[in-house]
């Protein structure tokens, strides 16, 4: 799978592990930074990530902050994206199954590297469900998009 990755200086050990972790396993990864610790800004990490994807250069996006809530905010700022904040193996696959989230984010402070790993899996794994019920409701979120987007 492409896989777009980003995250400011307070997930950058994660990142690296997760990176590392990625490859390994044969993912395509995009990285856009952060390359050091060295403090930056989140959204400015999650309009790349994101970026990608809507451009069709990764089907997923991963971002790693402190707690993964702000940079959760910042992608969920741009139209077209669904982001939500990891933290348990439930919400890793139900995020994308129901809810069809594009974006996974993750805080280095909460979760450990081990957990890190299944949980990403879990997401990667996960697929839109078929049911109409989910459906309609990611429609009506496209729809938000460009209503909010028609106002700019």
């Amino acid at each position: 799978m492409k896989i777009s990755i980003g995250g400011d200086h307070c997930g950058f050990e994660l990142k690296g592990m997760v990176l590392k972790w990625l490859e390994e396993r044969g993912h395509q990864v995009i990285d856009h930074g952060v390359y050091d610790k060295n403090p930056v800004d989140f959204p400015d990490m999650a309009q790349k990530v994101c970026a990608s994807i809507l451009k069709g250069e990764a089907e997923r996006g991963i971002m790693l902050c402190g707690s993964g809530i702000g940079a959760a905010i910042a992608c969920n700022k741009i139209p077209g994206i669904r982001a939500s904040v990891v933290h348990d193996y439930y919400s890793a696959h139900q995020a994308v199954e129901h809810d069809d989230v594009q974006v996974m984010c993750m805080g280095q402070w909460i979760v450990g590297e081990l957990l890190t790993y299944d949980l990403i899996e879990t997401f990667l794994n996960a697929r839109f469900s078929t049911d109409p019920i989910y459906r309609v409701k990611v429609e009506k979120l496209e729809k938000m998009d460009g209503a909010l987007a028609d106002r700019r």
